[in-house]
């Protein structure tokens, strides 16, 4: 009974191990702190917003949601155009160790005379990898405006880059 329980267990985490992997991507367009978007109000007409995207969310996804964000924010405080008074996409890299399964470990038991049986392993037989880690996250400061907007290259009309950024933004799943 003991055994199937166990087998059960091992089982269903797997299962579960399995369907939440599947869910992994990168970060869909959503408010989050650690990822996701997020503003704040500095003036009536200023904002500082900014989009962090996980390790398989790529620089141009980032830097993208982060204008689908300030159009979006212009719109709903009633302004028509917002421009970019600051714009920075910040890369953050980091070596993380892989596991990559089973990595058939020489493992050995021997006696301590103070701590009894101790089980120990061989590190130089494990098969982690070491990888590469990189997120990215851009930050930009806006001043919103009414009207058009003008011969200032640095200026965005909100609603068309909405029509023509929001057929690329990935949603979190409901």
């Amino acid at each position: 009974m003991v055994k199937l329980r166990t087998s059960l267990a091992v089982v269903l985490s797997l299962a579960s191990f399995l369907i939440s992997g599947c869910a992994y991507g990168p970060t869909p367009y959503q408010p989050g702190e650690r990822q996701g978007y997020s503003d704040v109000r500095l003036e009536a007409n200023r904002f500082r917003v900014s989009f962090r995207g996980n390790s398989l969310t790529d620089r141009e996804t980032v830097e993208l949601y982060l204008l689908v964000r300030a159009a979006e924010l212009t719109v709903e405080n009633g302004f028509d155009t917002f421009s970019i008074v600051e714009r920075e996409t910040d890369r953050q890299t980091r070596l993380a160790s892989i596991s990559t399964g089973f990595d058939g470990r020489f493992s050995y038991v021997y006696f301590h005379p103070r701590f009894g049986w101790v089980a120990a392993h061989d590190p130089f037989w494990s098969s982690a990898q070491i990888d590469q880690v990189t997120r990215f996250e851009a930050t930009a400061e806006i001043v919103m405006s009414k009207g058009p907007k003008g011969e200032d290259i640095n200026a965005f009309d909100a609603r068309d880059v909405l029509s023509n950024l929001t057929s690329r933004v990935v949603r979190p799943a409901e």
